[in-house]
């Protein structure tokens, strides 16, 4: 089966139905016994689909004989599923905060309350989706390889939460961007909104939500896959994790959006924020001269002026200089 045979079952048509409703679609002056006819499936079948592609708005019984259905248009038909869809999810919220009320509270806190133990790649990825998704006030990431999902996709659930106006703060390990693709991706969640900045020591992947709960994997060791990891509560941990990511963040430098036009050739403004970013965060030469578009002899050459420039010893400390100076136009380096 192709897969966009069944496109709507995120909005509950079952595979079968939706290939009933192309049908139609398709032949939308086709009687009843035409559609059998041309499908293969009988009269029963389709009058029993039609019945329940009807009460989802898909379909319309039309007046007189012989018996015929009318397709709604899909854009209409499948904006009113998604608005019941999404009702449906506000009263299961609610439902939640009720059945939140009901559950007895205690001071004292056991520890298998505070801390718990996710087995598994795919629950390990279902949790932490989970927790981006109870977000509603900020999200703080530490973004780091291994990855449980693929690193060159977009993560559709932060967008989503930026677009509530959610605050995301993220601190990308400058291995995270030798991956390909990367570094578009964070520069893209940046120009959505996100709060990005990079650092040569982020020594795991964490995310916590609201300052309530985190999620962090269960083993620091890089080469280690992403398939266990630990949901942390409210707690004097969890107040510690924050900390953490609170010091990591001051010392991290801007991840700007990507310029609108990349600097090439010798004439390249020494001030360009990309090739900075890079640099000082640790980012082999090689790699730095193919994200900017420019040759390995240019950034060698542009390294060694920006270094003489700001009197700096190390490329990191030639980036701090520099967005101390100003150079990168960031409204405030410093941050929270």
């Amino acid at each position: 089966m192709k897969t966009h045979d069944n496109a709507l079952s995120a909005v509950g048509v079952d595979a079968e139905d939706e290939r009933i409703y192309r049908d139609l679609l398709r032949r939308p002056r086709a009687t009843l016994h035409e559609l059998a006819e041309h499908t293969g499936r009988t009269t029963v079948t389709l009058r029993r689909a039609f019945t329940r592609l009807e009460a989802l708005g898909l379909v319309s019984r039309m007046a007189g004989r012989p018996v015929r259905f009318l397709a709604t248009r899909p854009d209409v038909a499948v904006s009113a599923l998604i608005s019941r869809r999404e009702e449906g999810l506000a009263q299961a919220r609610l439902a939640a905060l009720t059945l939140l009320a009901e559950t007895p509270r205690t001071e004292n806190h056991s520890p298998e309350e505070l801390v718990e133990v996710v087995q598994g790649q795919a629950a390990v990825v279902q949790r932490f989706t989970q927790l981006q998704q109870t977000a509603t006030e900020e999200l703080l990431v530490l973004d780091r390889p291994p990855y449980a999902q693929d690193p060159g996709r977009q993560n559709v659930t932060e967008m989503e939460r930026l677009a509530h106006g959610v605050l995301v703060r993220g601190i990308y390990d400058a291995s995270a961007l030798e991956i390909p693709g990367k570094l578009r991706l964070a520069q893209e969640s940046v120009a959505a909104g996100e709060q990005a900045r990079i650092s040569p020591d982020v020594p795991m992947k964490l995310a916590i939500a609201d300052r309530r709960i985190a999620i962090l994997p269960l083993s620091t060791d890089a080469s280690a896959h992403s398939d266990s990891a630990v949901i942390v509560h409210s707690s004097s941990l969890l107040d510690a994790l924050v900390a953490l990511f609170e010091v990591l963040w001051r010392s991290a430098l801007p991840l700007p959006a990507r310029s609108a036009e990349l600097p090439s050739g010798d004439g390249a403004d020494l001030s360009d924020p990309e090739l900075f970013t890079l640099l000082a965060a640790g980012l082999k030469d090689e790699t730095v001269a193919r994200q900017l578009g420019v040759s390995l002899r240019t950034v060698h050459r542009r390294v060694s002026e920006m270094m003489d420039r700001l009197g700096a010893r190390t490329r990191f400390q030639a980036g701090l200089l520099a967005a101390r100076r100003g150079w990168w136009g960031q409204d405030d380096f410093r941050g929270p």
